[in-house]
């Protein structure tokens, strides 16, 4: 059975990130495996060259199963390139990012990584769970939704208790409790690992909607841990 792990908001933090890829990897135990990154890949931590490297080494051994999203802060990055609006992206973290890169503004970033950043898609609909960087637009289907929902609204979404077919799967509003938040139609997977929280994995199988476990990291050390809805 098929083993599917959603990964939250990393914001150039590397090291947690290859911890807790390493500790899907002992809960897949052999098992195919399926890996799903909500976004934000880079700014505000100290290494967002090294996670994109990574998440793209990823890719080439993983193919098909390692499925990445955009997030606001990749879309932020596009626009410093493509519109030369520099300062929005420096306010959010985007210095961090250059600092790593070693560069002085977006234009200068390989060519391989803004290819990369150019590639990434909006969404993931498994028939089980939808997912996506921050939520949807309760009042749209789930085909009918815009890109600038998809990867910055907050309410009413983050609010609402519609059933939407599917399990929304997100991030981007970090959690305050360290833990995922796991709502009847909602799992947010964002547990602030940028401002001290761990970075969190969600485990699922691929026949059942809900999660199996969390798997989290930082730093020094990776655990996982059940799943109890808010």
């Amino acid at each position: 059975m098929l083993r599917v792990y959603a990964i939250g908001d990393i914001h150039g933090l590397r090291r947690p990130l290859c911890r807790l890829i390493a500790e899907c990897e002992r809960d897949a135990d052999g098992r195919p495996m399926r890996l799903v990154f909500i976004g934000d890949y880079i700014d505000r931590g100290p290494d967002s060259r090294g996670v994109v490297d990574y998440i793209m080494n990823l890719q080439s051994r993983l193919a098909a199963n390692a499925i990445c999203l955009m997030g606001n802060h990749e879309a932020l990055a596009l626009s410093a390139i493509d519109d030369l609006d520099t300062e929005n992206w420096i306010l959010n973290g985007g210095d961090m990012t250059l600092r790593s890169y070693d560069i002085s503004s977006a234009p200068q970033l390989p060519a391989a990584h803004v290819a990369w950043l150019r590639s990434l898609r909006l969404v993931f609909d498994d028939d089980l769970r939808f997912f996506v960087h921050a939520g949807i637009n309760p009042a749209r289907a789930l085909d009918r939704q815009n890109r600038h929902d998809l990867l910055w609204i907050r309410e009413p979404f983050l609010s609402d208790q519609c059933d939407y077919g599917r399990l929304i799967v997100h991030g981007h509003t970090p959690t305050r409790t360290d833990m995922p938040d796991l709502r009847g139609n909602r799992l947010n997977i964002d547990t602030g690992a940028v401002y001290g929280g761990p970075l969190t994995a969600t485990a699922f199988d691929s026949e059942q909607r809900n999660p199996t476990s969390f798997i989290q990291a930082n730093e020094h050390t990776a655990w996982v841990s059940g799943c109890m809805e808010s």
